[in-house]
């Protein structure tokens, strides 16, 4: 990775080549594909903020890329990763692929924590993300009487480390639940008077429907006390037959009376895909009303769905075309990486894409982009960073320039991500050479 220096402090202005004064910009990538449609485009940036997307921009740049024509998105966004947990494959291997025993696997690893470890873990997935072009991620540190608040702390001190790679989200979420695990609540209270910005939760893992409404209350009431946003783990079963893996509607009203509307995200959610039209088509709606975003996580609900079933397999995905149809803010995420929950991952948003648009059938030109909307604009809605996201004047300087000629291509290629920008300085930049030896491919 290579940084260009801080951007500069002085509140430059942009005139075109239209205009007498040629003025001074920091950042200017020529020649971009930012929209297939439409002719190639210059992007001028001056303190970490987009000032001018046009053809021909005429102006002095501190520093000048030529993209050639390549096609140039918004920076990628993991709206739900789990990174005290992560790499964790090796350790216990789990031998059945299980919800259950995932939980079970990763508790007992978590009660060997230790905080330079997961320093450690965590750096790595964070720098496959960079490296991947994800501009900003919402990770979900276990809060828990097992591991207590070491993956709050750490990742306190990331969000420092990485102040000017990427924006770091902390969800305190409960993953042994609330209820079932006294004293759990006092230390998600602990978690967000240290710096924690979302109230998690994971209704599911509770003993009874009673318990499961009452954890979502309790999150509710956290989050309304701190001002914080929600973020539930929500449904995470092959059907909807135990009512604690039922819980959209009841969390839904529950947007509504709190005034929450836009400010839940809702991951896995993956009983809604054993409902017939009929029962889903109206809980879709009141998901629409109460502005609940849903993260797909397909890397794990794909792994871990339909180990029971003998016969005609579930894939235990949340139905995204019916969801994205109806309007509802879908993203997804990679959720986990090389534990219990989910073995592979390198923390690349595009391959997570292109395994979504497989399995939801997302093939037509028109939804391949969707999904990539899904990875970008919807994700940044997602976790509440929409109003300053985007490839537009004003916006964040936050974007990746893609080794491919088409923004369509990009879900198709999975291309090398050659620059990436973060509020205007470049963070990553990819040297890629591919010459054929002998039938050999190699990149450097």
């Amino acid at each position: 990775m290579g940084a260009a220096p801080p951007a500069k402090t002085a509140g430059n202005q942009i005139r075109t080549k239209n205009e007498e004064t040629l003025m001074q910009t920091d950042l200017l990538i020529r020649n971009a594909c930012v929209r297939d449609d439409a002719p190639l485009t210059d992007i001028a940036i001056t303190n970490g903020r987009i000032v001018a997307l046009e053809a021909g921009i005429d102006v002095h740049a501190d520093e000048i890329i030529d993209a050639g024509g390549r096609a140039v998105i918004p920076g990628l966004i993991e709206a739900h990763l789990h990174l005290d947990k992560a790499l964790l494959h090796r350790r216990l291997p789990a031998r059945f692929g299980t919800l259950d025993e995932a939980i079970r696997v990763t508790g007992i690893l978590k009660g060997k924590q230790e905080r330079t470890d997961v320093l450690d873990r965590s750096r790595q997935v964070l720098d496959m993300a960079v490296r991947n072009g994800t501009v900003a991620v919402r990770a979900h540190p276990d809060v828990d009487l097992i591991q207590g608040l070491i993956g709050v702390e750490t990742l306190l001190e990331l969000k420092q480390e990485y102040h000017d790679l990427l924006d770091l989200q902390i969800v305190a979420f409960p993953q042994e639940g609330i209820l079932k695990s006294s004293g759990t609540y006092e230390l998600m209270v602990e978690a967000m008077q240290l710096g924690a910005d979302v109230v998690g939760g994971c209704p599911y893992n509770e003993l009874t429907w009673a318990d499961t409404r009452r954890h979502i209350d309790m999150v509710f009431e956290l989050a309304q006390r701190f001002g914080a946003p929600v973020d539930l783990h929500a449904d995470f079963a092959d059907d909807a037959s135990d009512q604690r893996f039922a819980a959209v509607s009841y969390i839904a009203q529950k947007t509504i009376e709190t005034g929450y509307q836009g400010k839940v995200a809702l991951g896995h959610v993956t009983s809604l895909g054993a409902l017939d039209p009929d029962e889903l088509a109206p809980l879709i709606e009141l998901v629409r009303e109460a502005g609940i975003s849903i993260v797909t996580l397909p890397a794990t609900d794909l792994y871990l769905g339909g180990r029971k079933d003998r016969g005609s397999q579930r894939r235990g995905l949340t139905p995204v075309k019916a969801l994205h149809s109806a309007g509802v803010n879908v993203a997804y995420s990679s959720n986990n990486v090389r534990n219990a929950f989910t073995p592979f991952g390198t923390a690349d948003m595009l391959q997570i894409g292109n395994m979504l648009a497989h399995v939801a059938q997302f093939g037509v030109p028109e939804h391949q982009l969707a999904v990539l909307d899904m990875g970008t604009y919807n994700a940044a809605r997602a976790i509440g960073l929409d109003e300053q996201y985007g490839l537009a004047v004003g916006k964040d300087a936050d974007l990746v320039i893609l080794d491919t000629f088409r923004v369509a291509d990009a879900l198709l290629d999975i291309p090398p991500r050659l620059w990436v920008v973060k509020r205007g300085r470049i963070t990553v930049v990819t040297q890629h050479r591919c010459e054929i030896h002998r039938h050999q491919c190699c990149a450097h």
